[in-house]
């Protein structure tokens, strides 16, 4: 009843996410046998506090027309690599609990729990399979969930930031090859592996966009050597662990120019060493600022966010 005095939800999803003093927001449809497509993109800063900046932004974004998914901070999650449990599907969740209770420091039994499955192929099948498991207190998730409810969002689902980069980075794979992202940010880099669309591999580094930006010419030439010794060590190992991916290349994001970087990397492994480039693999004809490298590296999360599946 009434039905056409209700607003008309538009499609894909729109994230909103907390970055630092501001928030990003990002619209994203994605449809079948077309390019994903952005359709806005903008940062917005906290003036006040993130209640009033979301109730801002409702009213002037007109949110509530979106179906919206935001970020666990690095601080409210943790993501753990562990052993399937051999178990019957309904009891796996309960499992999963019993593994990682010893492995965080808060109580798991009402924590909230994402799995992410780590295929095998091959010869590899034989051994034990392994999952990652995505765990956040309640002390975390219920009040983000609180603050979008009372900003009135829709608030349908909830990422963290490496389930938010593997949806860009499957973008960039090549057919039955394994893909490796770099993302350098304001406060560190976080390097995954891909392959056919699932997530493999993750871990940070210690070595920030900001860092090497502002470093002078020694130093920052001594930060480059150690990224890249640290990113072969992790190629190696993870070959040895899963050899029958052979990853193709390295698609790099980085928040601020450092024009050093790419050669760098380029000169010192053996995998391609490629830029990000969004336009290649993405529409944005309605946001023209992501023809920006760095803009397209700074909205990284939330353009990622925001390309999560429908359903």
């Amino acid at each position: 009843m009434l039905s056409f005095l209700q607003t008309r939800r538009k499609k894909g999803w729109l994230s909103v996410i907390r970055r630092g003093g501001r928030f990003d927001l990002a619209h994203a449809v994605r449809e079948t046998g077309r390019r994903p497509a952005i359709e806005l993109c903008e940062s917005f800063r906290i003036e006040r506090d993130e209640l009033d900046a979301l109730q801002r932004l409702y009213v002037a974004r007109k949110l509530g027309a979106y179906q919206v998914t935001t970020l666990l901070g690095d601080d409210e999650y943790r993501l753990l690599q562990v052993e399937a449990p051999n178990v019957p599907e309904d009891e796996r969740a309960q499992a999963l609990r019993w593994r990682l209770k010893d492995l965080v420091d808060f109580p798991v039994a009402g924590a909230a729990l994402g799995v992410l499955e780590i295929p095998l192929e091959g010869a590899a099948t034989g051994r034990q399979s392994n999952v990652f498991a995505a765990v956040a207190p309640e002390s975390r998730v219920g009040p983000k969930q609180g603050l979008f409810h009372r900003a009135k969002l829709d608030l349908a689902a909830i990422e963290i930031p490496e389930t938010a980069m593997r949806n860009v980075a499957t973008l960039f794979e090549e057919p039955n090859r394994g893909l490796a992202f770099l993302s350098l940010s304001e406060n560190d880099s976080m390097l995954l592996i891909t392959y056919r669309g699932e997530l493999y591999f993750s871990r940070r580094i210690e070595v920030s966009a900001v860092q090497l930006a502002e470093a002078d010419g020694e130093r920052r030439q001594q930060m480059l050597e150690r990224l890249a010794l640290e990113l072969q060590r992790t190629f190696d190992n993870f070959d040895r662990q899963y050899g029958f991916i052979s990853v193709s290349r390295l698609i790099i994001a980085v928040e601020r120019a450092v024009p050093e970087l790419l050669p760098s990397l380029a000169d010192n492994l053996y995998l391609p060493v490629q830029a990000m480039d969004l336009g290649g693999v993405i529409e944005f004809a309605n946001v023209p600022e992501l023809r920006a490298p760095e803009r397209q590296a700074q909205c990284l999360l939330a353009i990622g966010a925001a390309l999560r599946a429908e359903t």
